[in-house]
């Protein structure tokens, strides 16, 4: 039915079935990102992870990349591996090398002698 205005009623149960129904379509949604996430972290497991490496690290660094992990919904492993994998791949060169600093340090004791 229509009022006088032209808008059509609408019936509080249709409006409720259509709020289930998108809640449920984001719930599915959710679960194939989950699973698809999964996937790639199995895949990442199988794929030529055959050394291991070991390092120590303060509990702070161990809580920031368990609490990142989770935001991203990976392994610490996983997170760890990709850092490692992004940071190596990135390129970038030390901004001074061992001899620039040894320069430098000289140039200061020299200047303020």
């Amino acid at each position: 039915m229509t009022d006088e205005r032209g808008n059509h009623d609408t019936n509080p149960r249709d409006d409720e079935d259509a709020v289930a129904a998108e809640v449920l379509a984001v719930r599915e949604e959710y679960a194939e990102e989950e699973a698809e996430a999964a996937e790639i972290e199995a895949a990442e497991a199988a794929a030529a992870l055959d050394v291991a490496f070991s390092l120590r690290i303060t509990k702070e660094l161990d809580t920031q990349l368990r609490q990142r992990a989770a935001a991203e919904q990976v392994s610490p492993s996983a997170l760890v591996r990709r850092l490692l994998r992004d940071a190596l791949q990135g390129g970038a060169a030390p901004a001074l090398t061992v001899k620039q600093v040894e320069q430098i340090a000289r140039r200061v004791l020299r200047e303020s002698a």
